[in-house]
């Protein structure tokens, strides 16, 4: 069995990779490794599950809450909530673990389960080993049985019906002024979002002008909507004559927005917006921002003329995460829209990251455009190169040879960056150039090698 864990957490197909057996083992697991870490010592445990709308969340949660209920544990099951909620409730209500199922930005036939340490942090990736070799253990029959709990030593399981008003509330008590003024349309992916993060605004002060993606059957999350489709909210924007609009993924927990012409605003130019604002409060600690290897060279650029420095880490919210818990910064995040801030909350945070940047306009009076020019974005062309052995990435000489010469034909004024994707069956090529054009040609034909080279 190869690992099973990714980038984020265990994610599949529903009912084919990720099964009720395997969501059941792997609570088991969890419950056992963490127990055994000496985090239930002298108490009787405590978990917090949550989900997004996916149909496949109804079976898998109940796996989940078998499994752990099974271990000892007592569950409190908050039902649709984003990730970063689940997250909150579980640091809130002093739970020792909690559970997420989501599959954040992907189809609706996949789905994911991660696990929430004490505090809603998430899990180091040595934690993540031992429960998945604990449940490889018990799965191949080796060793001993699992410890099964009987009569009143089992866990109970109680339906915690105040995690939206609590999270909600949360949010609001850590903005830093309200959004009285603006106009804002919303996109929630038909996800774990859809009734949050509309709220949130409301009580805010915020006239949410219109929704897209807020009526989710369980079978349209993130279908042709949300932070992976923005076309839609780019043109509602500009219907409504909003002042931004906002895109949360299916689990909420990230944020990509659109200003008042339409025009895409990413997870960087968030980030600077964001990284400039704090700096001002004084609560950008050691004037530095967190951002991964895939953020454009805009951001850095215009983070060097500000002042302000930049780490930079794998591709991964959790690592950069882990920097920021390392050396104690404030802020962080990914292109993609994942934004971590550490002040007020353990992981990114979609609808705390929209309301952070709704509230710097307001602040400031300036319109998002403005804002968000403080960086100057570099054309920068991505594929995903799907059908090739992702695995074969970084050693193949066909594709290190393709990637120096791009490299060599770029110079300083661009950049190559080709990794296999942590949670999904491909091999990203991202090139970037001063001219939109070079960007293209370049990473079109690295693709091509890497597909021919690749191939399974």
């Amino acid at each position: 069995m190869g690992r099973l864990f990714g980038t984020d957490g265990v994610r599949g197909v529903a009912n084919a990779d990720l099964t009720a057996e395997l969501a059941m083992g792997l609570s088991v697991a969890a419950a056992h490794v963490l127990g055994d870490a000496g985090a239930f010592a002298g108490h009787r445990p405590v978990a917090v599950v949550g989900r997004d709308p996916r149909a496949s969340g109804e079976f898998l949660e109940a796996a989940v809450v078998a499994g752990l209920a099974s271990s000892g544990v007592d569950v409190l099951r908050v039902g649709v909530l984003p990730t970063p909620a689940t997250a909150y409730l579980t640091a809130e209500l002093g739970a020792d673990l909690g559970v997420m199922l989501s599959a954040s930005h992907n189809a609706m036939p996949d789905n994911g389960i991660k696990f929430f340490a004490r505090g809603g942090h998430k899990l180091p990736d040595e934690v993540e080993d031992a429960i998945e070799e604990n449940y490889a253990r018990y799965r191949s029959g080796e060793g001993e049985s699992w410890h099964r709990p009987t009569g009143g030593d089992v866990g109970r399981v109680t339906d915690f019906t105040e995690g939206f008003d609590r999270y909600v509330e949360h949010l609001l008590s850590v903005l830093p002024n309200r959004l009285d003024g603006l106009k804002v349309v919303i996109d929630g992916a038909h996800g774990a979002a859809a009734r949050v993060s509309p709220e949130a605004f409301r009580r805010a002060g915020a006239e949410v002008v219109h929704t897209l993606g807020a009526e989710p059957t369980g079978l349209n999350i993130n279908d042709g909507c949300g932070s992976t489709h923005i076309d839609g909210l780019r043109a509602a924007v500009v219907e409504h004559g909003a002042d931004l609009g906002i895109a949360h993924d299916g689990d909420a927990d990230r944020c990509l927005a659109v200003d008042a012409s339409g025009a895409e605003v990413d997870g960087d130019q968030i980030l600077a917006v964001l990284a400039l604002a704090m700096r001002e409060a004084g609560t950008l600690r050691e004037d530095t921002v967190v951002a991964t290897v895939m953020s454009n060279l805009g951001f850095k650029l215009a983070m060097e003329s500000e002042g302000i420095a930049l780490v930079q880490t794998a591709v991964g919210d959790r690592y950069v995460l882990e920097s920021m818990k390392e050396h104690g910064y404030a802020l962080g995040g990914e292109q993609s829209g994942h934004v971590i801030l550490l002040d007020h909350a353990t992981t990114g945070d979609g609808t705390l990251t929209g309301l952070m940047l709704a509230a710097r306009l307001a602040a400031t009076k300036k319109p998002l455009a403005e804002l968000a020019g403080v960086m100057r974005r570099l054309p920068q062309e991505l594929i995903n190169v799907k059908g090739v052995d992702k695995a074969r990435a970084g050693t193949d000489e066909a594709v290190l040879k393709a990637v120096a010469e791009a490299e060599a034909e770029l110079g300083s004024t661009g950049r190559v960056l080709l990794r296999p994707s942590g949670t999904e069956p491909l091999v990203r090529v991202m090139v970037e150039a001063a001219e939109a054009k070079q960007a293209q040609a370049v990473a079109e034909r690295l693709a091509e090698v890497v597909r021919s080279s690749l191939a399974i």
